[in-house]
């Protein structure tokens, strides 16, 4: 279900949905772009978290490997959870999702270790820097080819077990991965975080398979390629045209046509401009006509 809601002490009108018992607003902050190549000042993040906040966002993506250099794992972490600390609000409805299993060593590439040791340790390092009794979500950020897939989700399972994890997720799976994690982790997978976007549809067969389950499919970079919709005469088209006709911006339009595919999908646009995030939020009032929707399906 959808439910319209407004917060005391925040200024948006926004909708929520579910991943497994935790409701979240519809639309989430991912955390990546203030804190990796290009990223803006500490002050500026800070007020983008704080933005989001006031707009009514309960959920934020984060991962410990979004950093640059190998000093500051967990750059976006310590980021996201004093930025949440230092706000004025309720934040006691907040669900911060943390990913671990993608390492960088410092040189702008992403590696990956999918080691049961290594997620537990990383999980336990996650939960000292975002505080708390336990992680509220956390994820296996991407399948590492040298350590068999069962053993990096048991190791979720473990930490689900132990209680440092209340929920337990997965990033960048197909199918028969969901399935297996589904299995391993007893019928206890909260969600599916893949790429997903206007330009990147492949990830359909996954958004059907956690809608028939009834899991959470988080979209990341969902708003991929739309920036070019205002000068590109091609599959981005008929997102700007009803952007121009409804009096909106292309993002806004792109997240309601991601919401509009499932009850169960729960984009995460990155940002790190406050204006950003209060325009990606307006996606959760905006609602697409049946015609819209085919139009921008068939795009």
């Amino acid at each position: 279900m959808v439910t319209p809601v407004r917060r005391p002490g925040t200024e948006g009108l926004v909708t929520t949905r579910h991943i497994a018992h935790r409701e979240v607003s519809a639309i989430g902050l991912g955390g990546m772009p203030m804190s990796i190549e290009g990223r803006p000042d500490a002050a500026r993040s800070v007020a983008t978290i704080h933005a989001a906040l006031e707009a009514g966002v309960t959920l934020f993506d984060t991962a410990d490997a979004y950093q640059l250099h190998t000093d500051e794992v967990g750059h976006n972490e310590t980021l996201i959870a004093g930025a949440i600390a230092s706000w004025g609000g309720d934040t006691s409805s907040v669900l911060v999702a943390t990913k671990g299993g993608h390492v960088r060593p410092g040189d702008g590439s992403w590696t990956l270790d999918g080691r049961p040791e290594h997620l537990k340790l990383a999980a336990e390092a996650s939960l000292k820097r975002l505080g708390g009794d336990a992680l509220g979500l956390y994820q296996f950020h991407r399948p590492d080819p040298a350590v068999p897939y069962a053993d990096s989700i048991g190791a979720l399972r473990d930490l689900l077990d132990a209680g440092t994890i209340e929920l337990a997720g997965i990033s960048n799976a197909n199918p028969e991965q969901i399935l297996q994690a589904r299995e391993i982790l007893g019928g206890r997978l909260a969600s599916v975080q893949n790429k997903f976007s206007p330009a990147f549809r492949i990830s359909e067969a996954e958004l059907r398979l956690c809608d028939e389950l009834g899991i959470a499919f988080i979209p990341w970079s969902p708003l991929g390629g739309i920036r070019a919709a205002a000068t590109l005469g091609d599959r981005f088209a008929p997102f700007q045209a009803v952007a121009t006709a409804r009096g909106v911006s292309p993002q806004v339009v792109c997240l309601a046509w991601h919401l509009a595919k499932s009850p169960h999908v729960i984009p995460i646009p990155g940002a790190s401009r406050p204006e950003s995030i209060r325009d990606s939020v307006q996606a959760a009032e905006f609602t697409l006509t049946s015609e819209e929707s085919a139009t921008l399906d068939a795009a």
